[in-house]
């Protein structure tokens, strides 16, 4: 059976975000899942950010990510690669990887440019999870993770804005929309 890869990030921002080209990643998150949303392992880790390296007091407060976290943290160009020897391992059986909506693809896209990074996940289809969520329950417009969650009859769960968690929580609506 395939397993699917759901990979949350959290960035850099502020109150009324910045643009993606300058964001950075300051934490990694993924959830290898079978079909059935089942988690067969996990990879998390704090990244620290090279051009702005202090977080503002609103990226703290969103994510709960605190100094210490990202300046302890190897910047992406180290952590990446240990991604990608995790990943290895899972490689033959990957299927696909997923995330809410487009903007994880689009920074990681963006960070192994800028970076110079290679990664097998630009030879494995993306599945933007919360538009095929919208038309599955054939909703007027995409909504929040939270929301989703909630129209599936599930409760958020642990704290949100925080990579892995979010992972996992977007792990549980892989299954409702992979069924017919």
């Amino acid at each position: 059976m395939g397993h699917w890869l759901v990979i949350d990030l959290e960035a850099t921002t502020e109150e009324g975000g910045w643009p993606i080209e300058e964001m950075e990643i300051i934490e990694i998150g993924a959830s290898l899942v079978s079909a059935d949303g089942r988690e067969a392992d996990h990879f998390q880790r704090f990244v620290r950010p090279q051009r702005r390296p202090f977080l503002t007091s609103f990226c703290r407060e969103l994510t709960h990510i605190t100094q210490a976290n990202v300046d302890t943290a190897a910047p992406l160009g180290e952590v990446w690669p240990q991604f990608e020897r995790w990943l290895l391992n899972h490689r033959p059986r990957l299927v696909g990887w997923a995330s809410w909506g487009e903007y994880d693809r689009r920074q990681l896209e963006q960070d192994w440019q800028q970076h110079q990074l290679s990664s097998c996940l630009s030879q494995v289809p993306h599945l933007n999870l919360k538009r095929r969520f919208a038309e599955a329950r054939q909703l007027p417009k995409p909504v929040g993770l939270n929301t989703a969650l909630q129209l599936a009859g599930l409760p958020f769960t642990g704290q949100q804005h925080r990579a892995l968690t979010d992972a996992r929580n977007t792990a549980r609506l892989l299954p409702l929309v992979l069924t017919p």
